[in-house]
Parts: C-alpha cells; structure tokens; sequence
C-alpha cells in the first residue's frame, strides 16, 4: 500500500467531487478509538468533508495531476479511434460510473471523451448528458487549480478539442 502524503493547506481530488482544500487533520474519539481525519472543504461548493487519513487511499484521495500530466489527459481527449460497441445505453453508462468512481482524471477523460463524440453520432439520453457534464465539471475544475486559469479559459479549452468533430449525417 501506498504511503500518500498530503499536507494542510494543500489541493486533493476527491473521487466523483472534484478539488478540495485540506484544512485539517482533526483527532476524534469514536466508540473508544482515536481517529485521526483529513477535513477537507470542497472548492466547488464549500461542503466540508471527513476523511479518516487510514482510509485516504481506499476512498481515493488522491493528489492533483501535475502540469506534465495535463498533456496525458489532452491526448487522451484528442483520440479519436474509439469504438463504441452496440451496447444499450445503461450498461454504457454503468461503465461510465465506474470510470467515475474510480477518481482517477485520466478515467475521467475518457468518460468525458466517449460521451463528447458519442453526441455527434446520435442523441445522449438523460443520463448519458449528467455524466458529460459530471466529467466535465470534474476535468474543468481540476484543470482550473493545475493550470492557474479561469473556468471560462478551461471550458474553451475543453471546447476546442472537439472542434473537428462532425455530427452524423
């Protein structure tokens, strides 16, 4: 297992969340034990959460990518020999929670990816267009924090890399 190391004060990625601050580390007393916990409040919306620091890795706490990796998530965004088998749409989007769930951006890209060009060759259903904008937001405001932009410059970014993408006829 993992020793991961994060520091108050310092910018995680909490899985299907997004960015959050770590604000402390808080000792409680629970049924007779000492838990020590990470508190983290989410950038986004403010919501402060509770991470014990033993189960960190388990839930997928995890440090933000670097600015090397970003270039790994826009070649995972600009492929575009993806297959997408004739599988119903629910067990696709199981497929998508899962990659969701799994807080790594880089599985978050692909749902994000999939779903973008899937759009172009037919009509998302309701679900489908939640999890776009799901992976989306998560991209978008991890994004935001690595690269030190502005959602609006983000979101165009995100934007132009389907610019070639053209709708089924």
């Amino acid at each position: 297992m993992a020793d991961i190391k994060f520091e108050v004060g310092g910018m995680v990625a909490y899985p299907g969340q997004g960015v959050a601050e770590i604000a402390g580390v808080i000792e409680k007393s629970l049924g007779g034990s000492v838990i020590i916990f990470f508190e983290l409040v989410m950038l986004e919306t403010g919501i402060k959460i509770m991470v014990p620091v033993h189960k960190a890795e388990a839930v997928g706490l995890r440090k933000l990518i670097t600015t090397d990796e970003v270039k790994l998530l826009f070649d995972i965004l600009g492929t575009r020999d993806v297959v997408f088998d004739k599988q119903t749409w629910n067990r696709r989007y199981r497929g998508f929670v899962e990659k969701i769930k799994t807080g790594s951006l880089f599985d978050v890209a692909e749902v994000f990816r999939d779903l973008s060009l899937l759009k172009f060759k037919k009509t998302l259903s309701f679900g489908e267009k939640r999890m776009l904008e799901t992976a989306k937001a998560l991209i978008q405001r991890e994004l935001c924090v690595v690269q030190e932009k502005t959602d609006e410059e983000v979101e165009k970014d995100l934007e132009d890399i389907f610019k070639d993408v053209q709708p089924a006829t």
